[in-house]
């Protein structure tokens, strides 16, 4: 609990045997977290067996992608505050505490890879894949009129369950370009909001969204047109 309000954890899982344990563990082991849902979204390795060897609540959503399974936890949560992160071993889960604080003046906290300081030695943010991140957060940020973004792929989130009800039924992404989407619901109803830097570590395995360079590169150009075609939409709704 923190501030007098219960925490989710919601932790989306495709084949995560390696990693998925410690995660559950860490994140559990937080003073402020009361649950982790551990959203098992088809794997096929062993994920479910080491999920079921923890005190996280296993959700299965049969939908395939990132975003179906994150938005299937947030649904799941039962906490005042909701978290999402990726259970890869890339986040610190001591940085929960550091998000929660700016929850208290925030309802909606993003966290950002992009900062140099705290991206680890061998961590997946080389130079291209950071800039990338940070032009395509300007690019949101730009268009939505938004506060400072510089990361539009990081999982690492808290938002208030009263500002979640609020943008749940526009969710329509279930794919990995789901983090751009829940930017843009944020900004379209005015939701206070704020980005906070958060370590980025080196994880076991290769990410199976920005792994290889050109994951990467499509990823990007997929949440180009998509924050494009959300601002063309947006504005021509306005105008009937």
């Amino acid at each position: 609990m923190y501030n007098g309000m219960r925490v989710s954890v919601v932790l989306p899982v495709y084949n995560e045997e390696e990693n998925i344990h410690n995660a559950i563990k860490s994140f559990l082991s937080q003073p402020s977290v009361d649950e982790v849902i551990a959203v098992d979204n088809n794997s096929t390795d062993r994920s479910k067996e080491e999920i079921l060897k923890t005190n996280a609540r296993y959700v299965l959503e049969t939908r395939q992608g990132y975003g179906s399974a994150l938005q299937r936890g947030m649904q799941e949560a039962n906490g005042d505050l909701i978290v999402t992160v990726e259970p890869d071993g890339t986040f610190l889960a001591k940085d929960i505490e550091k998000l929660l604080i700016y929850s208290v003046d925030y309802q909606v906290v993003f966290g950002t890879r992009t900062s140099r300081a705290l991206i680890w030695s061998g961590a997946n943010m080389k130079f291209g894949i950071r800039l990338g991140n940070w032009g395509v957060a300007k690019f949101l940020e730009y268009l939505f009129n938004g506060p400072s973004l510089t990361d539009v792929g990081c999982t690492f989130k808290v938002i208030h369950k009263l500002a979640y009800d609020k943008i749940k039924h526009r969710f329509t992404v279930p794919g990995s370009w789901f983090s751009p989407e829940f930017m843009i619901r944020v900004l379209q109803y005015n939701i206070p909001c704020v980005e906070v830097p958060v370590h980025y570590c080196p994880r076991k395995g290769e990410s199976k969204i920005t792994g290889k360079t050109s994951k990467a590169v499509k990823l990007g150009i997929i949440m180009i047109f998509f924050i494009l075609k959300e601002r063309i939409f947006s504005k021509k709704h306005k105008e009937k």
